[in-house]
């Protein structure tokens, strides 16, 4: 069976993110107010042919640990997508 899922990859907590500082003190020039405490990161949609969701979610991480993500620096949540 195939499932759509969705991994975040987004920075530990610590580390530096220059991404999400340099959008934060653009925003209120853009007429954004009251918008703090931006984090950047990244988001990958995929199916994965698995026997049940928890298969699926399982073969989802270790993609996400091994390729997707650097695990020093960035934590990787993998999770099913809603349907439609």
């Amino acid at each position: 069976m195939n499932y759509n899922v969705i991994v975040d990859v987004t920075l530990r907590k610590g580390i530096a993110d220059p991404e999400g500082s340099t959008i934060e003190r653009a925003l209120p020039a853009l007429g954004f107010t009251g918008v703090s405490n931006v984090h950047a990161g990244k988001s990958f949609r995929f199916d994965v042919e698995a026997s049940d969701e928890s298969a699926a979610l399982e073969k989802a991480t270790a993609l996400a640990e091994r390729l997707l993500s650097n695990p020093v620096i960035e934590d990787a949540n993998a999770r099913l997508a809603e349907e439609a």
